[in-house]
């Protein structure tokens, strides 16, 4: 006999039983397959005695056996009663007398939410796009170039843009402060390393020039022994360095890896490379915006297991990140999964919301959709035809791309039944620059 009840929106405890004979015999069965092998003081392999064998790991054996039918008995009941389970069942034996017929249990868990999806074709929302352009590539190059800058001697006084080697010796109340003194120290003015004041000092001087000047710290400053204080800066330069870019030539694209140091060929690279960037910040863009309606229209509560879960690996890549980025993580130490509870929220309605939306709408990932991606990340790798052998080497690797092909074709299923309007971004808002 089973027996559902409901605990709350999404918590049900299902109550059942164990034949006692089915725990037994199986019991009795492992038993006789670790006789074969066991290793008992006094007895060969194979000969140990049945209640020798039951001594030893009767009960160890019993434990595993039971959790093993609990498992069946609960998957079975869960299927004969249309109960989709969300998350790992708590198990309690509420009978369990040896001598009784049948072990009686009680699992409790939680139930998948039923998703309604509200009315998408009554949402607005907007579809990002940008057209690259020639004077984005060249902007581009322009950077390419100012990132490999050369600075040579000046016989002149310094101006914004060069390269400054100087001595310099902070005070603060006569004294010198922490991190206040450095020698032959390069400053490049207009970079903003250092605070404006002192950079502005430094404007107009030449090799061998000394200064001083009093300087305010703001009050926010990160050195909290002169935060908000007045110092007195000496400067003394010793050297001033002209910028020199280098020429747009066969030297430079052979440098940025065009082996025959074609320029034209370069361009058509950065280009690829750029468009590659926009259409990739774009989709993302675009696909958190229909992510955005589904949330909007879709109201249930979250299965609180797979809340927990999600949050708990979050919290664990963000760690992994952390010590890929060389920061040190105590042992044992954790963060707070509080941190990630927003995020979690978020992922697990999705992951709900499109699983249903997928099967309604038969927006399953095609074999043609997947061949196309795979072979658009392939462009960018010197031998593509390998990289398409890899993914589909590897069924774990093909359905990473499956899973994109499956948040495209759902964010494209929310752009055409939604109302959508088109908005053109200017290129540094795209690409995250100031």
């Amino acid at each position: 006999m089973v027996s559902v009840e409901t605990l709350g929106a999404l918590e049900r405890r299902l109550s059942a039983f164990i034949p006692q004979q089915q725990i037994r015999g199986e019991t009795e069965e492992r038993l006789k397959r670790i006789g074969r092998n066991a290793k008992v003081h006094g007895f060969r392999p194979g000969k140990v005695p049945f209640k020798i064998l039951q001594q030893q790991y009767g009960a160890q054996v019993h434990q595993e056996v039971l959790g093993d039918v609990l498992q069946r008995s609960f998957a079975e009941a869960a299927k004969d009663n249309n109960l989709k389970v969300a998350g790992a069942p708590n198990f309690e034996i509420t009978s369990a007398d040896p001598a009784a017929e049948q072990i009686e249990y009680s699992a409790t868990f939680e139930i998948y939410p039923e998703v309604v999806l509200g009315d998408v074709s009554a949402e607005s929302m907007e579809r990002v796009s940008y057209a690259l352009s020639d004077t984005d590539v060249n902007n581009t190059i322009a950077t390419l170039r100012k990132q490999r800058t050369v600075f040579e001697k000046a016989d002149r006084a310094a101006q914004n843009e060069d390269q400054v080697r100087i001595d310099f010796t902070g005070k603060l109340d006569g004294e010198v402060f922490a991190g206040g003194e450095a020698k032959d120290y390069p400053v490049v003015l207009g970079a903003g390393r250092m605070l404006p004041d002192f950079e502005a000092a430094i404007l107009g001087m030449k090799a061998g020039e000394t200064r001083s000047f009093d300087m305010t710290f703001p009050a926010d400053y990160h050195g909290k022994d002169v935060a908000g204080k007045q110092v007195t800066f000496t400067i003394t330069v010793l050297k001033v360095e002209a910028p020199r870019l280098p020429e747009l030539d066969a030297a430079f694209a052979k440098e940025l890896g065009v082996e025959d140091g074609d320029v034209e060929k370069l361009k058509a690279e950065i280009r690829d490379n750029l468009q590659r960037e926009i259409e990739r910040r774009l989709k993302l863009l675009n696909k958190d915006r229909a992510m955005d309606v589904l949330l909007k229209v879709c109201q249930f509560d979250a299965p609180k297991s797979l809340l927990e879960w999600e949050a708990q690996n979050l919290m664990q890549q963000t760690m992994r990140d952390m010590q890929a980025r060389g920061v040190k993580i105590p042992q044992g130490a954790s963060l707070p999964p509080d941190l990630f509870a927003e995020r979690a929220q978020k992922r697990v309605k999705l992951g709900l919301i499109m699983s249903d939306l997928i099967e309604k709408h038969g927006l399953e990932a095609k074999p043609e959709q997947v061949k196309v991606l795979v072979q658009d990340y392939a462009r960018s790798f010197e031998h593509p035809e390998e990289v398409v052998k890899w993914h589909y080497g590897d069924p774990s690797r093909l359905r990473e791309v499956e899973n994109v092909v499956l948040e495209e074709n759902v964010v494209a299923w929310v752009m055409g039944t939604a109302k959508v309007t088109d908005k053109a971004m200017e290129f540094n808002e795209l690409m995250g620059n100031d």
